[in-house]
């Protein structure tokens, strides 16, 4: 899919990561990053911010470290690589003991790391951990309203029938537990929670509303919520992202062509609303000061505007194709390649209305290393 040119450029940037990750995995190799705090990655797999039980142990970006390093492991065939992939997996069992921590992100966390585990190794241990991870996540399916519910009761009061757009990136766990035990009914809750996101989060334009709250009793929305947007009916770039790859997931388990219809649509207005320079914000519809961004958001877009170039044809192939390079390029010239910090990508920001803003998170790392590795054609898909 790439000239000569962008041959090149992937190959000097795997090798910058290459170098990254060599002595980054040997210093980390006892923790379970979520950002870098003073250049140095912090461990939510010994420390509890808030003492809330989702954090800690079960914080749902606990599984990126680990599809890091299994990402490693494919490229350079280093066993270092499997064995840190392989402790972080089995800090996560505690997660199981603890469950009450655990929401709907189960996929997040166990995608990346046990079935990851089971499909280069064929690991008992992970296959068992895998589909005890996605029988929860089936557990959590409101057949009423058709769909997955997101988070236990949080400080917002009454969740029962919150659901939210990231859980297109949980239901390829349902799809992975049919393919494997040839049991329907866990593609069969992913099927439905997709169409029901389908017909409920995604507005004609190809935005997409981040929580949707549903009548758990009776079915039917109820509302919607900004979220972690700037505003209700806003546009959350990070939640553009989880739709427009998570329904090039689904059609790439299902062949659905709706699902390739609804990531086109989604990835039209994501392109159109790219800025110049290339630097996503964390709200496409947010004030123009300050100007808030989020890294993160443009390495999953890039994830998945790559997934829609394999799957279309060479008419439409490079204005995915292209789209996605300008965003990694940009991250490139953004990202830190030295030693002064633990984290490759710089600038992620979790929320608009967070504390705080453009500061590394470990998925950001996650995903433009999935995307650059696609680029190249030796990709490891985990999803």
């Amino acid at each position: 899919m790439l000239n000569g040119a962008e041959q090149a450029w992937v190959g000097e940037v795997i090798a910058r990561i290459t170098e990254k990750m060599s002595w980054v995995s040997e210093k980390s190799k006892d923790k379970i990053p979520y950002t870098a705090i003073g250049g140095e990655h912090d461990d939510r797999s010994s420390h509890n911010p808030s003492g809330n039980a989702a954090d800690g142990i079960n914080w749902w970006t606990n599984g990126f470290w680990g599809g890091m390093l299994w990402l490693m492991h494919h490229e350079t065939g280093h066993e270092k690589y499997r064995a840190i992939a392989e402790k972080s997996e089995a800090k996560l069992d505690r997660c199981f003991e603890e469950f009450c921590g655990l929401h709907h992100d189960v996929g997040f966390m166990w995608l990346p790391t046990s079935v990851a585990n089971y499909k280069v190794t064929g690991n008992p241990d992970s296959r068992k951990r895998a589909l005890h991870a996605a029988n929860l996540l089936a557990g959590r399916f409101n057949l009423a309203g058709g769909f997955i519910r997101a988070w236990n009761d949080l400080d917002e009061g009454d969740t029962r029938g919150w659901a939210i757009i990231d859980c297109m990136f949980n239901i390829p766990l349902l799809y992975w537990a049919t393919e494997e035990t040839g049991d329907p009914r866990f593609k069969q809750i992913a099927m439905r929670h997709a169409d029901t996101t389908m017909e409920a989060f995604v507005r004609p334009d190809g935005s997409v509303n981040h929580i949707v709250e549903f009548d758990p009793a009776n079915g039917g929305v109820v509302r919607t919520y900004g979220g972690q947007g700037y505003e209700e009916g806003s546009s959350w770039t990070r939640g553009q992202t989880w739709a427009l790859y998570g329904f090039m997931m689904s059609y790439r388990h299902t062949g659905k062509p709706e699902y390739l219809d609804t990531a086109k649509r989604i990835a039209h207005y994501f392109i159109a609303n790219i800025p110049e320079d290339g630097v996503i914000p964390v709200d496409f519809r947010q004030p123009s000061e300050p100007r808030l961004t989020d890294d993160t958001a443009a390495a999953i877009a890039a994830c998945g505007l790559i997934e829609i170039a394999k799957a279309v044809g060479d008419r439409e192939r490079r204005l995915y194709l292209d789209a996605a390079l300008k965003l990694l390029r940009t991250l490139d010239a953004r990202c830190d390649w030295s030693r002064d910090s633990d984290a490759i990508v710089q600038y992620g920001s979790a929320a608009y209305h967070a504390a705080s803003h453009h500061h590394p998170i470990i998925y950001g790392d996650y995903y433009f290393m999935e995307a650059i590795f696609k680029l190249k054609g030796n990709e490891l898909y985990l999803w």
